[in-house]
């Protein structure tokens, strides 16, 4: 052996030592900086919207800011458009289109002017330089792929990857900033640790896995991590989304959605407590909200149902995004970056423990979703049947031209098999199916190959339609409702979704039909009448002179089921003859039983809606409103007694049916006919504050003190006001002043006031001393003995240019609620009522100079009836009327 080879054995062994001492200290730094893993992680994923400008990476810094998570984990996509302009440099270099470097410059310029915009000296300097490196090193590619007019498929991951590079760096030197300045200002010094940014290319590994497709190698890929990690230990990293690298160590992508993708990849490398993709949308709809105005944002997604949606078309993820994060039951988040108000859709394993009245509560279809420009291929022919390997024929031949097959419908009898492909693949599927089958086709075995094209496929989907029955019939009923055909189905034993193929010109309306069923419903609707007296009698008798009216206009279908009393109920299986319900009430009533009536009025299973209409006074019926909102009755009322009662009984009631499918209204608990309760929930929901709310709201009250005039006692005026029918038997019941408070306490609730009845401090007018009597006409005839305070009152009243009035009052600013007898000035509108009428002044944010008035007449069982019967139009009109 030579000396020369000597020597350069004793360097390659010197290099050797020190790589492997090298390799020590490296293993060692490992060892004492542990990547932590688990809850104290979250992970954010921003698309490339939400860092397309300046003010908008901003916004993104603030949000990780304000993320109180111990850990974070940030993945960035490029700003919007520079994937697109990347893709397109490799496009033009590879078409020798000179132009590309004028577009490469282009993209330098996008990069500098934000990163001006965004950072300081220090940064700026460091990210430039990166920026104009990489910038030379992209021209130098572009212009090998230029001279070769080709570009392989390394070199474009390679090219199109840079706008995650650039985006990560400006941001994370954007959040070091932000988290420098923020902990300066809060705790005077900074001793946490630095925000780093992470080129993913040096810790995803991924495999390719087919076309368009790539499988992360998750143990490799965790033991990089940890190497990088010990490197740069921080709390708070941002990654660069979309990009990886091969086994090999050569860059790729993770190809469509990628960033997605990338996100969840890591939320499973880190186990993070939770993953939260940044969109532009407030979460996952029911349905497309441009085709279906009526969708919904869903609280929450099984990983199946998010899977089966978005496979299906929907805006939701891509489907392999959600497989990494569901082996640690990681949640994901989608959030809109532009609301932040907007609680978006979590993700997540669905509870098998969940409550049955969570159960009831929650549509079995969570959403729907549609694919368009697709065909259905039909192989038919009666030699199909029973011969082993046709369909496997029928597949391989469609796998050989690279198409798509989308959903497979076949029947038992073996004798068609029809399958969806897109449109654009289906001239290349029927002629390859026609080669291979040529000998079959020409000998009769296989009749035809059929193409039906311009089709649709309709997706519904939700977990819980296994254990539901009758979803696809309810499904099957809309479509035939709106005269739409079905030309294929499909359903798999999971039962997660059931799949239609209906013509493409029908796919939005048949979208429209099935989720107005399932979320909408008809306007056919079962009724249940309580309390037929005074009030539930006038409302029979108005529903009986409507009733014709309103179904051939309005195609509103209202059949009542029920009527029960305190002793005897009616009942029917289709509909009780309004024009003679009394008469049946005597020949065919039964002992009342309140379970068996509910039961017969709401299990009508041809009656998709039910509603309960509870025309008494009585607390006892209140007391079941909750149970039956729980089982998805509708609830109209002029009870009193709930929206007043216990707060805590309140709050569940209205926390129940706010979650539920159900709809709960009480115009009539107030101003009875008058629309005091929908003006109220106007002005709330269309953004105003209430200040003041101010009324008489007693028709009682309003004519005893319009008529309290000149030299009349008041116990005169009282006794006539019985006469007329205007009190109740016992007038103390009215001028006590506790209707009154309970419709205060009403108002105060829906303005927001969480208030007890006893809250209200109440001016009584029964006198002291006869609050005990025995019956109401002891005490009418000791109230003489008490006119004199009263007359005193309207003298002192009249001396000042006033007249009294008996009132409620809501003070929302100061939260609280008063009801006593006030003294108004003749020319307030107070003073100008006549009769029974009741008068409600809304002082407002919009109307503080002049309120909003509702007056009107606020009592008798005509206008009574009419509210409730107003009610009832308003739910038939939400549950799919015309208007």
């Amino acid at each position: 052996m030579d000396s020369s080879c000597q020597g350069t054995i004793r360097k390659l062994s010197t290099f050797q030592i020190c790589a492997s001492v090298a390799d020590v200290v490296r293993e060692t730094s490992i060892e004492k900086v542990q990547l932590p893993k688990g809850e104290t992680w979250s992970v954010h994923k921003f698309g490339g919207t939400c860092v397309g400008s300046s003010d908008r990476i901003r916004n993104v810094a603030e949000i990780i800011q304000n993320d109180d998570s111990e850990r974070k984990l940030v993945v960035v996509s490029a700003m919007s458009k520079v994937t697109d302009m990347m893709y397109d440099l490799i496009d033009k270099a590879q078409s020798r289109d000179d132009s590309y470097v004028a577009a490469l410059d282009a993209v330098l310029e996008k990069h500098r002017l934000t990163a001006l915009d965004l950072l300081q000296v220090d940064d700026l300097a460091n990210f430039l330089s990166r920026l104009h490196h990489d910038i030379d090193n992209l021209k130098a590619m572009l212009h090998a792929i230029y001279i070769a007019g080709h570009a392989t498929e390394s070199f474009t991951d390679f090219v199109v990857g840079h706008g995650e590079l650039w985006s990560a760096q400006i941001l994370a030197s954007l959040v070091r900033k932000v988290v420098l300045c923020f902990v300066a200002i809060d705790f005077g010094e900074y001793n946490g640790t630095d925000c780093n940014w992470m080129d993913a290319r040096e810790v995803l590994i991924v495999s390719p896995a087919g076309s368009n497709h790539v499988d992360p190698d998750y143990l490799e890929s965790e033991k990089r991590l940890e190497k990088w990690f010990s490197q740069n230990p921080s709390r708070t990293i941002i990654a660069t989304g979309f990009i990886a690298s091969t086994p090999q160590n050569i860059p790729t992508t993770l190809k469509r959605d990628g960033s997605d993708f990338s996100a969840a990849i890591m939320g499973t490398l880190f186990r993070a407590r939770q993953v939260t993709i940044w969109t532009d949308v407030d979460g996952v709809y029911s349905a497309d909200p441009r085709k279906v105005s009526e969708a919904v944002v869903l609280k929450t997604l099984s990983y199946q149902e998010a899977w089966e949606m978005s496979y299906f078309g929907a805006n939701v993820l891509h489907p392999r995004t959600i497989i990494p994060v569901m082996q640690y039951e990681i949640p994901i988040v989608i959030r809109n970056i532009f609301n932040l108000s907007a609680p978006g859709t979590m993700i997540c394993r669905s509870s098998v423990n969940e409550l049955e009245e969570g159960q009831r509560l929650e549509s079995s279809v969570k959403g729907f979703a549609t694919i368009d420009h697709l065909a259905l291929v039909n192989v038919e022919g009666t030699g199909m049947a029973g011969v082993p390997g046709t369909a496997s024929a029928i597949f391989a031949a469609v796998k050989d031209v690279g198409a798509n097959v989308i959903m497979i419908s076949q029947a038992s009898s073996e004798h068609s098999v029809c399958f969806a492909v897109p449109e654009k693949e289906v001239g290349a599927v029927a002629k390859a199916l026609e080669s291979r089958f040529r000998q079959a086709l020409d000998a009769g075995r296989l009749s035809q190959v059929a193409v039906i094209p311009n089709c649709s496929i309709l997706a519904a989907v939700g977990q819980k339609m296994a254990s539901t029955p009758g979803v696809s019939a309810t499904l099957f009923n809309a479509l035939a409702k709106a005269n739409i055909n079905v030309r294929a189905i499909a359903q798999g034993c999971s039962e997660y979704n059931i799949t239609l193929v209906v013509k493409g010109e029908d796919c939005v309306r048949a979208l429209r039909a099935v989720h107005s069923r399932f979320y909408l419903s008809r306007t056919t609707i079962a009724m249940g009448i309580i309390g037929p007296g005074l009030i539930g009698s006038t409302l029979l008798d108005q529903l009986r002179d409507q009733a014709a009216a309103l179904k051939e206009k309005f195609k509103i279908d209202l059949r009542v089921m029920g009527i029960t009393g305190s002793k005897t109920m009616l009942l029917s299986d289709t509909s009780i003859d309004l024009t003679k319900w009394r008469e049946l009430q005597k020949e065919k009533g039964e002992v009342a039983d309140m379970e068996e009536f509910v039961r017969n009025v709401h299990e009508n299973h041809f009656i998709p809606n039910t509603v309960l209409v509870d025309c008494t006074s009585d607390s006892s019926i209140a007391s079941h409103y909750c149970n039956w909102l729980r089982r998805g009755i509708h609830l109209i009322t002029p009870n009193k007694k709930a929206n007043s009662g216990p707060l805590d009984q309140y709050l569940r009631l209205r926390a129940l049916q706010r979650k539920s499918y159900t709809h709960y209204f009480y115009e009539a608990t107030v101003g009875a006919g008058l629309p005091i309760i929908t003006t109220l929930q106007g002005l709330l929901e269309t953004g105003d504050k209430i200040l003041r709310i101010e009324g008489i709201f007693s028709g009682t009250l309003s004519y005893i003190f319009n008529n309290f005039i000149g030299t009349r006692a008041f116990s005169e005026v009282v006794v006539e006001a019985k006469k007329a029918g205007y009190t109740e038997p016992d007038p103390r019941d009215d001028l006590s002043g506790t209707d009154v408070a309970r419709k205060v306490i009403i108002l105060a609730r829906e303005s927001g006031l969480k208030l007890e009845l006893s809250d209200i401090p109440v001016q009584s007018l029964v006198p002291e001393p006869l609050r005990g009597c025995a019956s109401a006409e002891e005490y009418l005839q000791q109230l003489p003995q008490y006119d004199h305070d009263m007359s005193k009152k309207r003298q002192d009243a009249k001396d000042q240019g006033e007249v009294l009035r008996y009132v409620g009052v809501v003070d929302v600013a100061n939260k609280k609620g008063t009801v006593e007898l006030g003294r108004y000035k003749k020319d307030h509108p107070f003073a100008q009522l006549s009769g029974s009428d009741n008068i409600i002044a809304f002082t407002t944010e919009r109307y503080k100079q002049q309120p909003l008035i509702v007056r009107g007449p606020g009592a008798g069982a005509q206008v009574t009836a009419g509210g409730i019967f107003s009610d009832i139009l308003r739910l038939a009109s939400y549950l799919g009327a015309p208007s």
